[in-house]
């Protein structure tokens, strides 16, 4: 089957609003020697995205024009140096950009297979989320089997996903979120105990239950000096966003009396060869519990693109649980 000349993405001409966003056609760029060309078959939305729409978070030198972090689907075409991968297979990857779109392009390197068994579709919430959890609870967190895991945000994309994983390995995980059906799906998906933070004081309960060993926070603003006050001795705090704000005052002596570790990280900017030795292990690690059921991606609601704006609202009230999904 002969490649597309053309395909459909989603840009914002000028920063602002969900309504900012707009499809576009664009000529679709010849396959590097190591690119994977895949005809999407969903892509993920992303908090990042949002930041990106309204001008806070620029395309890194060199990324694919367009919103879009993550998609799915079926390999349409492979570079010439590519040997990982066939026309015809499933696979999942992760993007720096243009990931909303009908075909998308990826570097071999930060492509995988979709398992058999695996839907597909929800497949496409899996990259972001699986990379950054990975990178930050595991790598950056070094989370050991029988240690604390604390998620803040535990019932968003990164954060079931960080549950799923963290239980895989053998963690006790604890989680907040802001409802009771929030909550409850933090339990359903493997977390020991979630946390209303609007009725319940997290510090006191994680300081309770012995202390977090890791900590995986977005909120920043006054989570940060809460966060330290409730780590384990030698914990590990992961700032990876700052919902609440990232300029925090705070008490540096409790960091250096109980020998804490407070780091952060991103994951776009990252070198393409970096992004494929996360991938590697991931492979080797993650996805066999993707294959015997112990991770999933917990898809809340699928979008037509052309509808793209309504999944920008709705990731903007934060009134969803899981994954927002696009489908071209």
């Amino acid at each position: 089957m002969a490649n597309p000349e053309t395909h459909r993405i989603a840009i914002v001409p000028e920063p602002g609003g969900p309504g900012n966003i707009k499809i576009a056609e664009r000529r679709l760029p010849e396959l590097a020697a190591d690119e994977v060309l895949i005809k999407t078959a969903a892509c993920g939305v992303n908090k990042p995205d949002t930041f990106e729409r309204m001008g806070f978070y620029p395309l890194p030198p060199g990324a694919p024009e367009g919103l879009g972090l993550e998609a799915s689907g079926i390999v349409q075409a492979i570079g010439r140096d590519v040997t990982r991968f066939m026309a015809g297979e499933k696979v999942c990857a992760l993007v720096a950009g243009g990931g909303y779109s009908d075909y998308v392009i990826a570097k071999q390197g930060n492509t995988l297979h979709v398992p058999d068994g695996v839907d597909l579709f929800s497949a496409a919430g899996l990259p972001e989320t699986v990379f950054t959890v990975w990178a930050n609870v595991f790598e950056a967190g070094q989370l050991k089997a029988g240690e604390i895991l604390l998620v803040h945000g535990g019932a968003g994309g990164i954060g079931t996903t960080a549950i799923q994983m963290g239980k895989a390995a053998g963690a006790r995980v604890f989680a907040t979120a802001g409802s009771p059906e929030k909550c409850a799906l933090c339990e359903n998906v493997g977390a020991d105990r979630a946390i209303n933070y609007r009725e319940e004081d997290f510090g006191q309960i994680i300081a309770e239950a012995g202390g977090a060993n890791v900590i995986l926070d977005m909120v920043g603003g006054n989570y940060v000096q809460k966060n330290i006050d409730c780590a384990a001795f030698q914990g590990r705090i992961v700032q990876i966003a700052f919902l609440q704000g990232s300029r925090v005052e705070v008490d540096l002596m409790r960091v250096m009396l109980k020998q804490l570790t407070l780091t952060g990280s991103t994951l776009r900017a990252r070198p393409d060869a970096e992004k494929a030795r996360l991938a590697k292990a991931i492979e080797e690690i993650v996805w066999p519990w993707l294959k015997n059921g112990q991770l999933a991606a917990q898809v809340h609601k699928t979008f037509q693109l052309s509808d793209v704006a309504e999944a920008h609202e709705l990731m903007d009230s934060g009134g969803h649980s899981g994954k927002i999904l696009l489908i071209p």
